[in-house]
């Protein structure tokens, strides 16, 4: 069952020929046009003429220049679902120009802001000028669309105008555009007819002419609301005492429309007053639909003469098929038939759905089912229409629709039963998961007596596909809590339930395997088990899940040490991508996200900042939601790079806001790399509070999941040394770092290893113990030369900048150390350069005795001097050697052969 666009949705009303023109306020509208203004807002209460005011501005608009087009959206409550409201917002501007929007759906929608952004360069390259009209606004409440609209107008192209009319102020940045010059506006006060319009509209409505009297009396008792005045006109046809009437009614608004309405509804013939209750309950009336609700026929000549007959009907299309009641007047009919024929209310919903079906309009086929109280109706209608749903993405109308449902009604298809249990993990009430498809799994598994099922079901293939579907979601359930058994179990379970051809099944199991093993450390088994995964996408078709594994096979393979590999899918995955044409698949952002980490990692910081500008320029239809906050922190780590400690740690913070837990094991958690800055500053206070609000210790147990948190405590447990040289937190620091190469090793994660290896390096330097500072660096510096590592050397600054000198004294890797000196020249101005000023002999001596571990007071007692003197002759050696610590002073000594190292 498909999931159609209503065209009277999209109808752009025709201005009635007895409508009075109102030129003063068509020519601030079309000031407002004219000026580049960004919206038009005409914000009053209902029964003000807004719609007819924007209908006879447009026709205005296009009379002076034919050239331009209109896009015209009435809005109704059913558009708060995200994927609906875009799905007709496209269509209302293919209206305008049928390029638009050609290329932008289907799209998945975890944010509105990709279609949108593909939607504002649609427009950007139309040659037409643009108005696009939403019209009852004030029907909108979900915040994701309002968001929708704040980002439109944010980027809204000169060539499109956007206009809106709404009973109530939108929660849109109206000050804001009202300060900046960009706000055409129209109130209540601006819509109210002045007596002479008043008169003009009274006369033209009724066959008599009223005095200016009774115009003044009746336009102030309706304040110049012009339905008021509409339903005082209908009321006074055929009556003889004109003036008595008119002062006959006073009071709010609500008490004018009730008694007029009733007023206009007692003067109806029978059949007519009879036709407008039963079909008070539609949203839309045609001749077709009210034929079935009423029971006659007919029905389309009784709209034709409503509409003559100014009685509340608007035409919805220029065929006369469709129409619908005014606002106002659709809630009196309404009260009223509820007040006067209760018992027929659900009788008269059930004819509407059943001939909604039968005609392949589902959403007010469920609509009206479930207002009569046919939930088996609208139940078996909502499981025909699933498919439709999940392809337009429509997830919002589905989980309203099964909450309308009944449980038990849901307990009996286990389709509904599935998918309400998906609605509870979506929503991230893991705890109701299970419990629900378990009452599924028993409805589907029932029979009766003959052995047939026992359940309801009308959904076809989701049926059959049922058994993959439910264990893909028990696999998701123990991903998310961690329970690495049971996502590999019921992994398992959906590959041995899925049939050969079905690709979506077999590529979700395999994701599951591949996270599974992520979670433990296993990443060989990971990268194998996603591109399993992606090679069963791709026979799918499933174009944005094939370019979002690039992303997951990188994460992997970048701590296996496998940097070209990674390079080399990232530069695979783009040429796809690019291969797709306009606009960009989703995930083409992520993926040059993606491959700058690679590039400044290799030490090309300006390739990887293109690569982020290039992403940035793309938008955020070409990202998927869930990774908006990788730029930001690929964008730190460049600062970082560059010395910008407080920048980074600004995008880290917004990286942090944008951060959505999915499935994905968390192996890199933003709050550590900020504690790794912090101690790169120095501020070991607030490093050393996440480490303990994390409940890391050097002699904790090791798992993957927390060893970058693990590693970073070691980086934070040498620079406390540095801090205070008696605490003897380097060894702590070495003992851990042993503990986390072991594992990192058997674990073949050769990337962690390297990072480890690089930090047991500085952690001996610090000890002044340089054979061991050196043996682990050339252990580093064999294996990272082939990947093209250069930021795993150069971010720790100055302490690895000397030991690199006195690697390079001994001859260890020299075309390599040689390359990473030349960037430490270029990037840190870290490089060792000969001393401008010789040591003294006595200044030697004193060096020699700092390269042993003897302490301070212990060498001042060696040379026979007091410790003041020792400290002057140690500054005096920093200031020399150009280095602010004993170990860089020992270490570039040795690398300028000042001294002989003693053990």
């Amino acid at each position: 069952m498909a999931m159609p666009v209503l065209a009277t949705k999209l109808f752009i009303p025709r201005l009635r020929p007895g409508a009075v023109p109102r030129p003063r306020l068509v020519e601030r509208l079309r000031e407002g046009l004219q000026s580049g203004r960004k919206l038009t807002l005409i914000s009053a209460p209902a029964g003000f003429g807004k719609t007819t005011l924007l209908s006879e501005w447009i026709a205005d608009a296009q009379r002076r220049d034919p050239g331009v087009r209109v896009g015209w959206l009435s809005l109704d409550e059913s558009d708060n679902d995200p994927s609906r409201f875009l799905t007709y917002l496209v269509g209302a501007l293919q209206r305008a120009d049928p390029g638009i929007g050609s290329e932008a759906l289907p799209l998945p929608l975890p944010s509105f802001e990709p279609a949108l952004t593909a939607l504002i360069n649609d427009v950007a390259r139309s040659p037409q000028e643009i108005i696009l009209v939403l019209d009852d606004f004030q029907l909108i409440e979900e915040e994701t669309i309002r968001d929708a609209l704040v980002f439109l107008l944010d980027h809204l192209p000169s060539n499109l105008h956007l206009a809106i009319a709404s009973r109530s102020d939108p929660l849109l940045p109206v000050a804001r555009l009202r300060a900046g010059g960009e706000l055409t506006e129209l109130r209540a006060a601006d819509l109210r007819f002045t007596p002479d319009e008043a008169a003009a509209f009274l006369n033209r409505m009724v066959d008599l002419e009223l005095s200016a009297d009774d115009v003044a009396a009746l336009e102030a008792r309706t304040e110049g609301w012009i339905a008021g005045l509409q339903l005082a006109a209908l009321s006074m046809r055929e009556r003889s005492d004109v003036s008595g009437f008119i002062q006959g009614f006073t009071g709010s608004n609500r008490f004018v429309i009730d008694y007029l309405a009733e007023e206009v509804l007692q003067r109806q013939p029978d059949h007519v007053r009879e036709f407008l209750l039963r079909t008070a309950i539609l949203d839309r009336l045609s001749g077709p639909l009210c034929d079935a609700v009423t029971g006659q026929k007919g029905s389309s000549e009784v709209l034709e003469s409503l509409e003559r007959g100014n009685l509340f009907v608007v035409s919805l299309d220029d065929r006369r098929h469709w129409y619908r009641y005014h606002h106002l007047f659709a809630d009196v009919l309404r009260a009223r038939l509820l007040r006067d024929r209760p018992d027929r209310v659900a009788h008269l919903h059930s004819l509407a759905s059943e001939w909604h079906e039968r005609n392949n309009l589902p959403e007010d086929a469920v609509t009206h089912a479930l207002a009569a109280g046919d939930f088996g109706r609208a139940a078996r209608v909502i499981e025909g229409a699933i498919p439709a749903i999940r392809k337009s993405r429509q997830d919002a109308t589905l989980l309203r629709w099964l909450t309308l449902l009944p449980k038990d009604v849901i307990d009996r298809r286990p389709v509904l039963g599935v998918y309400r249990a998906w609605s509870s993990l979506a929503s991230g009430d893991v705890e109701a998961v299970e419990p629900r498809l378990r009452v599924a799994e028993k409805a589907l598994a029932a029979t009766t007596d003959d052995g047939t099922p026992a359940h309801d079901s009308a959904a076809g293939d989701e049926l059959r596909m049922l058994p993959v579907t439910i264990a893909v979601y028990r696999a998701a359930v123990a991903q998310a809590r961690g329970d690495v058994a049971g996502t590999r179990e019921q992994a398992q379970r959906a590959l041995d339930l899925t049939e050969p051809d079905d690709h979506l099944g077999r590529g979700a199991a395999a994701g599951f395997f591949g996270l599974a093993a992520w979670a433990t450390g296993d990443l060989k088994a990971g990268v194998r088990a996603f591109g399993e995964a992606r090679t069963s996408l791709r026979l799918a078709g499933n174009l944005a899940d094939v370019l979002g594994t690039t992303l997951v096979l990188a994460d992997m393979l970048v701590p296996l040490g496998r940097l070209r590999e990674a390079q080399r899918s990232f530069e695979q995955a783009l040429q796809l991508a690019a291969e797709q044409g306009e606009p960009p698949p989703q995930s083409t952002a992520d993926l040059h996200v993606g491959i700058s980490e690679l590039l400044r990692e290799q030490g090309e910081l300006p390739t990887a900042v293109e690569h982020l500008a290039a992403s940035e320029a793309l938008g955020e239809h070409a990202s998927s939601h869930e990774n908006r906050h990788r730029w930001f922190v690929a964008m730190a780590r460049i600062r970082q790079a560059e010395g910008d400690f407080d920048a980074a740690l600004g995008l880290l913070s917004t990286a942090e806001r944008l951060y959505l837990r999915g499935f994905f094991p968390e192996v890199r958690p933003i709050a550590a790399m900020k504690a790794r800055i912090w101690i790169a500053q120095g501020r070991l206070a607030e490093a050393l509070a996440w480490v303990n609000d994390q409940g890391l210790s050097a002699a904790d147990d090791l798992t993957y999941l927390r060893e970058f948190g693990h590693i970073t405590l070691a980086r934070l447990l040498i620079a406390q040394h540095w801090s205070d040289l008696q605490k003897g937190s380097i060894h702590e620091a070495l003992g851990l770092l042993n503990r986390l190469l072991e594992a990192a090793e058997a674990g073949h994660r050769v990337g962690s290893a390297n990072e480890i290896l690089v930090l047991q390096a500085l952690a001996h330097a610090a000890q002044g113990h340089t054979p061991l500072a050196l043996q682990s660096l050339e252990r580093v510096l064999v294996r990272a030369e082939p990947e093209g590592y250069v930021r795993l050397f150069t971010d720790e600054g100055a302490p690895m900048a000397v030991l690199l000198q006195a690697a390079a004294a001994r001859g260890i890797a020299p075309n390599y150390v040689g390359r990473l000196s030349r960037t430490f020249v270029h990037g840190e101005g870290a490089t060792i350069q000969p001393i401008p000023e010789a040591l003294s002999e006595r200044e030697l001596h004193v060096l020699r005795l700092l390269a042993t571990e003897l302490s301070g007071p212990q060498i001042a007692r060696e040379l026979y001097v007091s410790l003041n003197t020792l400290r002057t002759h140690t500054r005096h050696i920093f200031g020399k050697l150009e280095v602010n610590s004993r170990p860089a002073a020992v270490l570039r000594a040795e690398a300028l052969g000042l001294i002989q190292h003693l053990v």
